[in-house]
C-alpha cells in the first residue's frame, strides 16, 4: 500500500502564473466571468428535458423492443451527457458563483446513482491533484484487471486487455453505484486514500440520493413492465452510459502521448511544476467539433479544464488557443488528437501496449 504521505510539486509557478493572466486576459476581454451563466441553465434544461422525455417514452409508451432500444440508449447518452455537463461543473463550484447551487447541481449526481460527496473527493482531490501518478490518481487503478500505466504490475492475462476492457467499460456505472460508493463510505478509503465519511447533511444525501435513484430505475419502471424487462433496460441505459463516460475519460489520460508516474518516485514528482504535470498528463481531441464539444461538457478540451477546474466548460473552447500558445512559448508539449475517434484508437494502442510484458515493450522500443 501507498503511504499517506504525498509526493510535492516544485514550487516554481512562471509557467502556471503566464497561463492564469493569460487567460484571465481572455475572459476579461470576452466579458465573461470563469462561472457558466444563462447558456449553462439553458443548456441544463433542455438536457434534463432530453432525459426526461426519454425516461417517460421508457417507461409509459413504449412496449416493443424497437421502441424501447433506441430510447435506453438515448437515456443513456442522456445521463452521461449530465453527468459531463452539469454534475461536472456543479461539483467542480463552475456552474455558478453560489455555493449552493454549484451543491445543488451537482447533487444530479447522486439523483442518476452516483455519490457526488465520494465523487468530489475521487476525482476533484485524488485525480486532479495526481492525474497519471499510479498509487496516487484511482482513475487509473484498476488492480489486476487491467494495466493502464507502465509503473503497475504486469500480468499474463493483460496481454487480451486491449479487447475485454471495452465490455468491462459497460460494467463501470453499475459497479461504481452499488459497490463502489457503499465500500468507500463504509472503509473510509478511496483505493489507497483515506477520507473523511460523510455525516449530517452529506451523509443524508448519500442514504437519500441512493434510495431515489433505485426508485427511479426500479420503482416506477416495475409498475408498468415485468421484472426482467425493467432489469434488461436498466442494463443497456448503463451500458451505453458508462462506455461514454469511460471511454470520454481514458481518450483525455490514457493514451500513447500522455506521461506517467509513481507515486513510489517522489523525485519525479518534486523537480516538475504543477501546471507542467497536467498538461504533459492530460491529451485533448476533436476539440473543433462543437457537437461533440456540446455533448461531452467541453472535456475534450481536457487540458484545459485540468489547469482550470473552476471555470466552467462554456468558456473552455474560447481558452485553448491561448492555453496552446503559452505551453508553446513555455516548451511544455500540448497533446491533442484531431478526432474523438483518433483518441480512441490511441487509448486502444496505449491498452495494448500495456498489456504486454514489460520486458517485450523495452525491447521493441
Amino acid at each position: 500500500m501507498i503511504s499517506e504521505a504525498r509526493p510535492k510539486f516544485s514550487k516554481e509557478r512562471s509557467f502556471q502564473n503566464d497561463l492564469q493572466a493569460r487567460v484571465e486576459e481572455r475572459l476579461a476581454a470576452l466579458g465573461r466571468t470563469r462561472h457558466g451563466g444563462m447558456r449553462i441553465y439553458a443548456k441544463t434544461a433542455l438536457l434534463v428535458l432530453w432525459a426526461g422525455l426519454s425516461y417517460w417514452g421508457l417507461v409509459a409508451w413504449a412496449e416493443s423492443w424497437w421502441q424501447a432500444l433506441p430510447l435506453a440508449v438515448s437515456l443513456g447518452l442522456a445521463f452521461a451527457s449530465i453527468g459531463f455537463n452539469v454534475g461536472h461543473d456543479g461539483n467542480h463550484g463552475a456552474f455558478s458563483p453560489s455555493k449552493a447551487v454549484n451543491r445543488a447541481v451537482g447533487a444530479m449526481f447522486d439523483l442518476l446513482g452516483g455519490s457526488s460527496y465520494v465523487w468530489r473527493w475521487k476525482h476533484n482531490v485524488f485525480h486532479h491533484s495526481y492525474p497519471n501518478v499510479d498509487g496516487l490518481d484511482d482513475d487509473i487503478d484498476v488492480g489486476a484487471l487491467c494495466r493502464m500505466s507502465r509503473h503497475q504490475p504486469h500480468f499474463p492475462h493483460q496481454r487480451l486487455q486491449h479487447f475485454y476492457m471495452w465490455p468491462i467499460y459497460t460494467l463501470i456505472i453499475p459497479k461504481w453505484y452499488f459497490y463502489d460508493d457503499f465500500m468507500a463510505v463504509l472503509r473510509g478509503r478511496i483505493g489507497d486514500h483515506s477520507f473523511p465519511r460523510p455525516r449530517g447533511g452529506e451523509l443524508a444525501l448519500f442514504v437519500g440520493g441512493k434510495l431515489a435513484f433505485f426508485l427511479l430505475a426500479f420503482g416506477g419502471p416495475l409498475l408498468f413492465h415485468p421484472l426482467p424487462v425493467v432489469l434488461l433496460v436498466y442494463a443497456i441505459v448503463m451500458a451505453v452510459e458508462g462506455v461514454t463516460l469511460s471511454v470520454v475519460f481514458q481518450a483525455a489520460h490514457s493514451i500513447s502521448e500522455t506521461s506517467a508516474f509513481s507515486a513510489e518516485q517522489p523525485a519525479d514528482i518534486a523537480q516538475r511544476e504543477w501546471a507542467v504535470h497536467q498538461v504533459e498528463t492530460t491529451a485533448n481531441f476533436g476539440r473543433k467539433s462543437r457537437l461533440l464539444t456540446w455533448f461531452v461538457g467541453g472535456l475534450n478540451h481536457q487540458i484545459e479544464h485540468h489547469l482550470f477546474p473552476r471555470i466552467s466548460h462554456v468558456h473552455l473552447p474560447l481558452l485553448a488557443d491561448v492555453v496552446e500558445q503559452v505551453c508553446r512559448e513555455h516548451g511544455v508539449p500540448y497533446h491533442e488528437h484531431p478526432t474523438f475517434w483518433s483518441a480512441v484508437v490511441s487509448h486502444y494502442v496505449w491498452l495494448r501496449e500495456m498489456g504486454r510484458p514489460p520486458a517485450e515493450t523495452a525491447a521493441a522500443g
